[in-house]
């Protein structure tokens, strides 16, 4: 099977994640959309005369990838809205059939729609792969992956099925929760609690913080202290700003989405589905209850 990736570009819906590169270059779960939709595919040899043309903001779910591998016959998928996000060719004389999206599949339109995609892949690890080291008194109650030189340190519990990427030192003395991705030459040291977030490569969270169901991107510091909110008072959905409008995210529990470069001061404190741009800086004690893009 042929795949092109059709670009989805860098919609201002999608910021802070998309302020300086294309949407299909996010990172997820350590790999960039564009690259885990060719991978995908990429076992695939029965048909080499099969085209596959698919937008990079499709995530497709386990059964519509079964569909179109098994395929004999065009295939092809509209969003609702109308917008055409997949197109197969088995045979150029023939006509298409239209398909619908499944609920499991995944249209990325928002920030959250790319930790639902890691609480997915992390969710879906069914067996340990350590390579890296883990001290006594670390307990794990979940599944872990561990990559080359990183090193979890006594008094670190795990409780889910967590993902950790190379040159990484976890703890002493912290609590991480499923389903969290860390990347490579992450810090998550002392008193720190993560759960159901997605920390991208070169993440500091050193001292004493807690991140919930939230995606830090790469060389962000949090400062001592720094913490997310992530529940409304009401339980009720979350509202977050995406471009002009104020939307329903359709998550009860969203922490914060900060961009590339942040610095958050000691103590800052962030109300819920809030967003930094990339390279802000918190003061030390700022309460963050709107979007922060400067």
């Amino acid at each position: 099977m042929k795949v092109k990736i059709i670009s989805a570009g860098a919609p201002v819906a999608m910021q802070p994640l998309t302020c300086n590169r294309d949407l299909q270059q996010i990172p997820v779960a350590g790999i960039a959309l564009e690259e885990r939709l060719l991978r995908m595919f990429e076992s695939d040899n029965r048909n080499g005369n099969k085209l596959l043309e698919i937008r990079a903001d499709l995530c497709p779910s386990a059964k519509l990838l079964s569909t179109i591998m098994e395929a004999q016959e065009n295939l092809l998928l509209k969003s609702p809205d109308g917008v055409e996000m997949m197109r197969l060719t088995v045979n150029a004389n023939s006509a298409y059939q239209e398909i619908q999206l499944d609920d499991a599949s995944i249209i990325i339109r928002y920030p959250w729609d790319i930790l639902a995609i890691n609480e997915q892949i992390v969710a879906a690890i069914s067996e340990d792969n350590i390579k890296g080291t883990v001290r006594e008194r670390v307990s794990v109650d979940g599944k872990l992956h561990l990559g080359e030189k990183s090193v979890i340190l006594p008094g670190v519990f795990i409780e889910g099925n967590v993902i950790i990427g190379e040159n990484c030192k976890i703890g002493p003395n912290c609590y991480i929760r499923g389903n969290t991705y860390i990347g490579d030459n992450c810090h998550v040291g002392q008193a720190v609690e993560i759960k159901n977030s997605l920390l991208m490569n070169n993440v500091s969270a050193g001292h004493l913080s807690y991140i919930g169901d939230s995606i830090i991107c790469s060389f962000s510091n949090l400062g001592a202290g720094t913490i997310s909110s992530n529940l409304r008072h009401d339980g009720k959905n979350h509202r977050s700003m995406a471009g002009d409008a104020l939307l329903d995210t359709g998550r009860r529990k969203l922490g914060v989405i900060i961009g590339e470069h942040v610095h958050t001061g000691i103590n800052t404190s962030f109300y819920p589905a809030r967003k930094v741009w990339p390279g802000v800086m918190t003061k030390p004690g700022e309460i963050v209850s709107r979007d922060k893009t400067a």
